[in-house]
């Protein structure tokens, strides 16, 4: 399906990057450290300084889009569907569809096995990922490479055009750090190449999930001096607060990258987030997934992947999230959209985390139960199992979004926000980590919860006491404030519940004898696998244990 590349709400167009940035990277990552090959001369392209934000704005759309009209960044394979592999909808299906949160209706091999976690290196949504993650990581290898002090003055290009190509080339900086986090947190030792390694047909050599680590951490600290103050960025852009928030997740999943915990540390960029005072809730939980966001919402959002119904057309990111979350006896119209494709559900897990689901007591609990059961016999089957309405093309007045024919969303996706940072702070507490205390871990924790249940006191006030904070309420608050927004396999693994001693209807299922409610699968699991394609391009890799 065709995407249109250009980004609104962040002073980023696109006018010459379909032509600056076409194509060139395949699924095969032999060719991770090869340039995008470019219609235009790449120094005529670099020569100019105006051109540096129309690249730069090709980097930020390969979170969404799937590539230019009519030519997709990546080969998704004959026949296959090109919005599965764009970046945010293949990276939901492996956060998503593989825990307690979601299932897919859809009859396909590969969403059938991500339901049911009996995936192998084969699985062409687990290539789509892999290969949309190294291809923003070429991407941005590129510009990073032809931005350096060395490049700009031999160009010429100095002062004010100099300082912003600076910031640019730091921003590029940090969307590759952040892809390789997805890499290091979904598949754990891969290829590894920076703008260091020049373009040439040589095999990219495999790094250890130890070694990424810090590389991840060392390129987040460097480039914090050089972006802009936290919050002050414009829309859509990354600044200090994303990288800090970023540092911040990466700290408090070290363990499970290296083996040691980095507690601390964690709390050390939650602390540098909070300490911003232009950072607070929106005032209404409903308000983050909505058309109008990027206002209503803004002072929530720390990094969004932004979306456009009008100039910014894909079938994945939000799209795909709404559309695909509507059927049965749901309306389109009133999620914005001109029809529903009855794919995703949840799972009876997530509604019985709520006191009662759809009772308005926790307004976070978004669910649709009329024509539907809570629990699933036929995964199949889309009315199995309760609808969920958290995303929708409706801005907070009711008004639909932008693209008149109701088919592509303006709903951004708000991939690092406040409110996660609240919940990062009470874990990293929680697990022993200095800098912070428990009663701050419990007002962060208690605002999140006014919000979510307006603070009415009595019976129905949400608010929970020193008493209730402990690991195993924050993994189900952040079930309750978090799903649907691609952590929660992440979270399984953080807490050792996503492979045995937790689980949820058609886990592990082999099918005829085996039981619906659901069993431990394999431990080695907690990693996806390299795909096959890639192992028989590039043999020096190694695939991950159990594959």
């Amino acid at each position: 399906m065709n995407s249109h590349l250009t980004l609104r709400r962040g002073g980023l167009t696109l006018a010459l990057a379909a032509a600056l940035l076409t194509g060139g990277l395949t699924a095969c990552n032999k060719d991770l450290d090869r340039s995008p090959f470019y219609d235009l001369n790449t120094e005529s392209v670099y020569r100019d300084p105006a051109n540096y934000i129309q690249v730069l704005a090709k980097c930020y759309a390969g979170f969404n889009l799937s590539g230019n009209s009519g030519a997709p960044d990546v080969f998704a394979g004959q026949g296959k569907d090109e919005g599965e592999t764009s970046y945010m909808r293949a990276y939901w299906y492996l956060q998503e569809l593989v825990t307690d949160e979601a299932v897919v209706a859809w009859n396909s091999g590969p969403l059938q096995e991500l339901n049911t976690g009996t995936w192998t290196s084969s699985n062409d949504l687990i290539n789509n990922s892999y290969t949309r993650i190294f291809y923003e990581v070429a991407l941005c290898n590129e510009f990073i490479r032809e931005t350096s002090d060395d490049k700009l003055s031999t160009r010429g290009i100095l002062g004010t055009d100099a300082d912003k190509a600076r910031l640019y080339r730091a921003e590029a900086r940090f969307l590759r750090a952040l892809a390789y986090y997805h890499a290091i947190d979904l598949y754990g030792n891969v290829p590894f190449v920076t703008e260091a390694n020049a373009p040439s047909k040589d095999l990219p050599a495999q790094t250890t999930r130890a070694a990424l680590f810090a590389y991840i951490e060392s390129e987040l600290k460097a480039i914090e001096p050089v972006l802009l103050a936290a919050h002050t960025a414009p829309y859509g852009r990354a600044d200090q607060g994303a990288a800090w928030t970023l540092l911040a997740k990466l700290y408090l999943n070290a363990e499970v990258y290296t083996g040691t915990d980095h507690y601390t540390d964690c709390l050390t960029y939650c602390n540098k987030i909070l300490g911003t005072s232009s950072y607070t809730l929106a005032p209404e939980y409903r308000f983050l997934f909505l058309a109008d966001n990027n206002r209503t919402a803004a002072s929530e959002i720390i990094f969004p992947i932004t979306s456009d119904g009008v100039v910014s057309q894909v079938y994945g990111g939000t799209t795909y999230l709404i559309h695909a979350a509507v059927g049965g006896n749901m309306l389109a119209s009133g999620f914005g959209v001109n029809s529903g494709w009855a794919g995703n559900r949840t799972r009876r897990n997530l509604p019985l985390l709520f006191p009662t689901p759809a009772s308005g007591f926790d307004t976070r609990a978004m669910f649709f139960t009329n024509g539907q059961s809570l629990e699933i016999n036929d995964l199949t089957i889309f009315t199995e199992g309760y609808g969920v309405t958290k995303w929708r093309n409706k801005t907070s007045t009711g008004a639909n979004g932008n693209d008149p024919q109701l088919i592509f969303a303006d709903t951004d996706f708000p991939l690092l926000r406040l409110g996660d940072v609240y919940l990062m702070y009470a874990e990293a507490v929680l697990r022993g980590g200095t800098g912070g205390s428990q009663a701050q871990a419990l007002t962060y924790v208690n605002h999140l919860r006014d919000r979510a249940y307006g603070n009415t006191g009595g019976a129905t006030d949400g608010r929970i006491s020193a008493s209730d904070l402990t690991t195993s309420f924050i993994l189900d608050e952040r079930a309750r404030e978090m799903y649907w927004e691609g952590t929660r396999r992440t979270d399984l693994v953080r807490f050792g519940k996503f492979t045995t001693g937790y689980n949820w209807p058609f886990k592990g299922y082999t099918g005829a004898g085996d039981t619906k409610a659901g069993h431990d699968i394999q431990t080695t699991r907690n990693l996806y696998p390299l795909p096959s394609t890639d192992l028989v391009a590039n043999p020096t890799l190694k695939q991950n244990p159990g594959y």
